[in-house]
């Protein structure tokens, strides 16, 4: 099989000698989550990315993630909150404040009182149900524990209530990176067709769009998506914080049935290999499920954590990349 590998890159993929041991495994493209990084953490990246490229032939291609209508915490000491522990969810950029997380979206707080009152943090590794909620301020009780830190995405369960636009740092971003043919972009939590006809628009013909599916009526509608993108993502970490486990699964399957009928290339994303974050093989179940989607008709997959944050980055493309012919 002939498919696409996109191997996100962060703390843990540093090293220009790894990415080139990276692309002779088999990856296609890299990936910045442009959420992670500040402006002036970001310049550095695309100017050092930019070099290594310009010394290869045929060229690779780097995807910016933008944060799209996504909801990210703000900055704030890292901390592990217990079951039961009340939390303070303020608007706000940062904060240093013991047990205070930092909410910098004024609708994510507009949407509490239309919402299930369920909060899911962290691609639903921690929980939190809302008990009292303002227009700057929400009161939340842990009913799953776990590390939460800076820059995390978070949602409320079956919630569609969302302002749906590209933010002034996506802008920037796009802005500064026009003029290099290297770039793709991807942006998160579109909604519907009617949103991503808005980012051509603003965009322009020329830009290479990739749509993240992470919302139930874009899974819907991803064939009506893909008339205004290049290339679709099925995201599942944010669909499953979205829809719930149960939910989310039965949509992956609809879809899975349907994929090779979508007229852009689709790829996988989402907990592809995240067993390989920690460990240096992945589990039969991880590629029974890769085989699985390739055969569905899935043109790639993206890693993740894998490759961003995990101890075995270049074997993860390796396994990734298993079933390459």
């Amino acid at each position: 099989m002939n498919y696409d590998i996109t191997a996100t890159l962060g703390p843990g993929s540093t090293r220009e000698s790894l990415w080139k041991t990276m692309l002779a495994a088999g990856v296609t493209a890299f990936r910045l989550n442009t959420s992670h990084l500040d402006l002036p953490e970001l310049v550095p990246w695309l100017d050092r990315i930019g070099t290594f490229f310009s010394a290869l032939d045929p060229q690779p291609l780097l995807v910016l993630d933008l944060q799209g209508s996504k909801w990210r915490l703000g900055r704030f000491p890292a901390f592990d909150p217990a079951c039961g522990q009340r939390i303070e969810l303020v608007c706000a950029a940062a904060t240093d404040r013991s047990g205070v997380l930092p909410v910098p979206h004024p609708d994510f707080f507009e949407a509490a009182q239309v919402s299930s009152g369920e909060i899911a943090l962290n691609d639903a590794r921690v929980y939190l149900a809302v008990e009292t909620a303002s227009a700057d301020s929400i009161i939340a009780s842990v009913t799953r524990g776990g590390t939460i830190s800076s820059k995390k995405g978070i949602t409320y369960t079956s919630c569609e209530y969302r302002r749906e636009s590209l933010n002034e740092r996506d802008r920037e971003i796009i802005f500064q990176t026009k003029g290099l043919g290297f770039i793709r972009y991807a942006i998160s939590y579109v909604r519907d067709a009617r949103e991503m006809s808005g980012y051509r628009r603003a965009l322009g013909s020329s830009a290479y769009l990739i749509a993240k599916l992470e919302r139930e009526p874009a899974v819907t509608e991803a064939a009506l998506i893909a008339e205004h993108a290049q290339e679709l993502w099925l995201c599942r970490g944010d669909l499953g914080a979205e829809l719930g486990l149960k939910a989310m699964a039965e949509a992956v399957h609809r879809f899975s049935n349907q994929v090779g009928d979508i007229p852009r290339p689709v790829h996988l994303a989402g907990q592809v290999l995240e067993h390989m974050t920690r460990c240096a093989t992945p589990t039969r179940s991880e590629m029974c499920c890769l085989y699985d989607a390739l055969v569905a008709g899935y043109a790639g997959v993206v890693l993740s954590d894998e490759t961003a944050i995990g101890m075995y980055p270049l074997e993860s493309c390796h396994s990734a990349a298993l079933f390459r012919s």
